[in-house]
């Protein structure tokens, strides 16, 4: 029964992380509410172990479809992954309770600011040209990457809000290129938590497949309808993540 729930968690966490990231939102919780006397380390390197299956699906799917610019993700995604592993390695030393306080007013800014700009996202205009674009591309890898390890709640939000805003990408390539970035940080996360002993194995491969299910039908849908369609679920995602990093950094 447990692993048929962390499965179905699994699942849905890949379908929404498919479309806009914010799949954590769905698993780590579950995984939680499961497994309560579990060290939480072990609970997060197994969602990292289902989580990392779903987002590499994801950008595969995306690249078939979506022009991808691989001369600036790939550095990008060499220095998300270095980022990641700094951000993991921080964490162990520093409390990351300031950034959890300051997260729900972070992402309420990037609401209120895709809600205002109406048309933000809806054309694919690159702001920039190759080299310039392979720069921003990699110092946002870097930044958000060590976000991922350090913390991490909403990471392929901030990935696709400034691949829209910055970069100037529509909704549809931002997610595409976000995903590969999110693979390269959630492989650096579970590289670590795989050297600690901290990864359910015989879990984790059995939600890695239903995460890979989700993922395949996420990307489907996005590749269906488009920016547009893309825009609206991250409105929804991000307003939930707003609620939840709220409850968790001053209600509970």
């Amino acid at each position: 029964m447990e692993l048929l729930l962390a499965s179905a968690a699994s699942l849905l966490a890949g379908f929404i992380d498919a479309i806009v990231g914010g799949g954590g939102l769905v698993l780590v919780p579950a995984l939680f509410a499961i497994f309560p006397n579990t060290h939480p380390a072990t609970l997060f390197g197994t969602g990292k172990g289902a989580a990392v299956w779903g987002t590499a699906a994801a950008a595969t799917q995306y690249a078939h479809r979506v022009d991808m610019p691989w001369a600036s993700l790939l550095p990008a995604a060499v220095l998300t992954f270095v980022g990641a592993m700094a951000g993991a390695w921080t964490v162990t030393v520093v409390s990351p309770d300031i950034l959890r306080r300051a997260l729900p007013f972070v992402l309420a800014a990037v609401l209120i600011y895709t809600l205002a700009r109406k048309d933000m996202g809806r054309s694919h205009a690159p702001a920039f040209a190759a080299a310039h674009q392979t720069a921003a591309a990699c110092a946002m890898g870097v930044v958000l990457g060590f976000y991922d390890g350090f913390f991490g709640p909403g990471t392929g939000s901030f990935f696709v809000f400034l691949f829209v805003r910055w970069l100037g990408f529509d909704f549809l390539h931002a997610s595409a290129s976000a995903k590969l970035l999110n693979t390269a940080s959630n492989l650096a996360a579970l590289s670590l938590f795989a050297l600690k002993g901290h990864v359910w194995w015989h879990f984790a491969l059995v939600m890695a497949v239903a995460n890979v299910a989700g993922s395949l039908l996420g990307t489907r849908l996005a590749l269906k309808h488009g920016s547009g369609f893309v825009r609206w679920v991250f409105i929804g995602v991000v307003t939930v993540l707003i609620a939840r990093t709220t409850y968790d950094a001053w209600l509970r």
